[in-house]
């Protein structure tokens, strides 16, 4: 069964990057009328390129963990399989 969730979960997984960029683009949005600086561009202030850095690495993660979790619960649900391990390993 986790042969047939790896491609579902690698397919969703590249589909939550593209809802991060957005969500961050709309929240980027909320601050200033420029699009979000980026470190290609030249002519940017370090601060806001740092800030902008930051919110979208918190972003990211946030709403990839959030799609991969619910993908699994889906998957449970509908195969009665989870997969992945139950809970973490102790220290």
């Amino acid at each position: 069964m986790n042969v047939i969730f790896a491609p579902i979960g690698i397919a969703l997984g590249l589909a939550s990057g593209q809802l991060s960029k957005k969500i961050f683009d709309a929240f980027w949005s909320l601050f200033d009328d420029e699009e979000a600086p980026r470190p290609k561009h030249r002519q940017i202030p370090y601060v806001k390129l740092i800030a902008a850095l930051l919110v979208e690495g918190a972003i990211f993660p946030v709403v990839r963990g959030l799609t991969d979790h619910g993908t699994r619960h889906a998957w449970h649900k509908v195969t009665g399989a989870w997969p992945g391990e139950e809970r973490p390993d102790r220290a």
